[in-house]
């Protein structure tokens, strides 16, 4: 099929900037015609990947363009909402980083508009498109490992974000932990009934006062039975910590850190490796490939993206959660919040 999916990138960012590349050099189902940015610099920097790109400050330039089809939005998540709301109208397919907002009432506002549109709508949850992890979901629902009973989620950044940005994020839950909600629901094919959070600040006491924690553990108890935890940290100083585990009557799979090599020294003092990549970036370099090219072969061959709309919406209900849990020192049930 030779058909090329004429793209709008809304946010010249840092993930923008990701998919521009991939859409220039990787994905020839895609074809970047338009990059808007309030930073005119940025989106020209970006629009240099494709020939003849159109450029603008404002994306409802892209959206009044007939020629294209679909948007990748990688804008504030604060516009997240609002623009999506408006590429609906437009009748674009919607590629969506997350979360599609921090606030419930606008993300089923969003989830609305997107239906009665009629388009593709997919949230950018790259890690379920990570191979490591899409093997360990194909073991748990082959049976590979029997009936699964604990599952275990490790995740821990190299060193915590600007303050600027804290402040702004919704949180650790709704930032950092709501990649490990959306994979506890990956891995195990069940919803989560309730779950229980504690937390601290142990990294940086400005964190505190930015009205955040830096360290938390979250237990899950999902329908299905299934025991999780997932332990979070702002700061890992031997690089990016991304492991899972899922238990089970027959076995165990476990995914351990992608390193830059598989090298082993060994000599007097011990046994030495390669510590892990340093950042979300070099980890996940074809998960966010992987994830473009499924949204753009489901608008190609009008078919379901693999991240819905509700896949976008429970994950904030999970952080919400955790956030009341939190607050109010208590297992909080997900139909308490939404």
């Amino acid at each position: 099929m030779n058909h090329r999916v004429k793209v709008g990138l809304i946010g010249a960012g840092r993930i923008g900037q990701l998919h521009a590349d991939n859409m220039a050099t990787r994905l020839p189902m895609a074809e970047l015609i338009g990059v808007a940015d309030i930073d005119l610099v940025a989106a020209r920097q970006v629009a240099e990947r494709s020939d003849g790109a159109t450029v603008t400050s404002d994306y409802r330039e892209l959206l009044a363009m007939p020629e294209i089809e679909a948007v990748v939005i990688c804008s504030s998540t604060d516009t997240h909402a609002q623009i999506t709301q408006e590429a609906a109208g437009a009748g674009k397919h919607i590629f969506c980083e997350k979360p599609i907002d921090l606030d419930l009432e606008r993300i089923d506002k969003t989830l609305r508009a997107v239906d009665r549109a009629g388009v593709k709508f997919q949230v950018g949850f790259n890690r379920r498109f990570d191979p490591n992890f899409r093997r360990v979901r194909q073991m748990v629902a082959d049976g590979s490992i029997g009936n699964p009973e604990v599952l275990r989620i490790t995740s821990r950044d190299p060193g915590p974000p600007p303050l600027d940005y804290i402040r702004v994020s919704g949180g650790i839950f709704l930032d950092m932990t709501i990649h490990d909600f959306d994979m506890a629901r990956f891995l195990i094919d069940s919803e989560v009934e309730s779950l229980y959070a504690v937390g601290q600040v142990r990294v940086d006491p400005a964190i505190g006062e930015a009205g955040d924690i830096d360290t938390a553990v979250i237990t899950l108890e999902f329908e299905n039975g299934v025991i999780g935890t997932i332990d979070n940290s702002r700061r890992a100083v031997y690089g990016y910590d991304q492991r899972v585990e899922v238990f089970g009557s027959a076995g165990v799979v476990m995914v351990g850190n992608e390193t830059p090599d598989r090298h082993v020294h060994l000599n007097a003092q011990g046994s030495h490796g390669p510590l892990p990549l340093h950042f979300f970036l070099e980890r996940y370099t074809e998960s966010y490939l992987a994830e473009l090219q499924a949204f753009l072969q489901a608008v190609v061959e009008d078919g379901d993206v693999p991240v819905g709309g509700q896949d976008g919406r429970i994950p904030v209900v999970m952080g919400l959660a955790a956030g009341r849990s939190l607050r109010e020192r208590r297992p909080v049930r997900l139909d308490e919040v939404g």
